[in-house]
């Protein structure tokens, strides 16, 4: 069985890690570059580095952070935002990133899957889902979460799988910054419509919540910000708990 991954995320605007609820009211949450040395400490699995605003401003990730946070871990480290070509994704990958994280750019022009699969391999690509359960219905959400799409997040999913993706992170909109568990159930059904892992993300609030995701939700990895980046939960403590709950991970 694989072991199941925790992953810390630094969302990151104006050179700083945020942190919101429900996408919005955006709290300064620290140095970039000092919470991912943290984490790589504490023995994260991977770490996720998603600059938040550069679709909305319709500009590259900034490389300067990248190579900063890269410079600073030991882990694999998966980088997001306003990456739209071959080119973004070389740029990342010289500057310390293992994987990339696709997200509108895919929606947009879901072909680009197929050419950066075939270029870097499939183990590099990552598409980011952002989804909201609308009338019990999960819709797509681009550009941050500010712009709703009609796809159907199940069929989407379905799709970045056959195109070529490796892994696929799930935020659920209506749980993200909640603190009030993953959405589960959509976890689920998620991972038994595709056949590459689930990053879980979006609800995190205590220990019993990454438990639940792995047992309930199916989840091949938990992704969380806040609980981490404020000291709520230690990645080893957390780590322990799962172990003593017969959750395989790597201590």
């Amino acid at each position: 069985m694989l072991t199941k991954r925790i992953i810390p995320c630094l969302d990151i605007k104006n050179g700083r890690t945020v942190k919101g609820v429900n996408f919005v009211n955006l709290i300064d949450a620290g140095d970039p570059v000092e919470l991912a040395a943290e984490y790589a400490r504490q023995g994260a699995d991977e770490l996720v580095f998603l600059d938040i605003s550069a679709t909305l401003e319709a500009r590259k990730t900034r490389h300067d952070m990248v190579l900063h946070v890269a410079e600073a871990i030991n882990i694999p480290f998966t980088v997001g935002g306003g990456i739209r070509t071959v080119a973004d994704v070389d740029d990342l990958l010289q500057c310390g990133a293992d994987k990339v994280s696709i997200n509108s750019s895919a929606v947009n022009n879901p072909e680009l899957i197929n050419t950066l699969a075939n270029k870097v391999g499939s183990q590099c690509i990552v598409v980011a889902i952002d989804a909201k359960d609308v009338n019990d219905q999960w819709k797509v959400h681009l550009s941050g979460g500010t712009i709703p799409t009609d796809i159907d997040l199940f069929e989407w999913a379905r799709e970045v799988e056959q195109r070529g993706a490796g892994e696929i992170l799930f935020t659920s909109m209506n749980h993200d910054g909640t603190k009030s568990g993953f959405a589960n159930a959509a976890l689920a059904r998620l991972s038994k419509t595709v056949n590459i892992p689930i990053i879980a993300s979006g609800g995190a609030g205590n220990v019993q919540h990454f438990i639940d995701t792995f047992n309930d939700g199916l989840a091949d990895a938990a992704l969380a910000a806040s609980v981490f980046h404020f000291g709520e939960i230690m990645i080893p403590d957390l780590k322990r708990e799962l172990k003593e709950h017969n959750i395989e991970i790597r201590i």
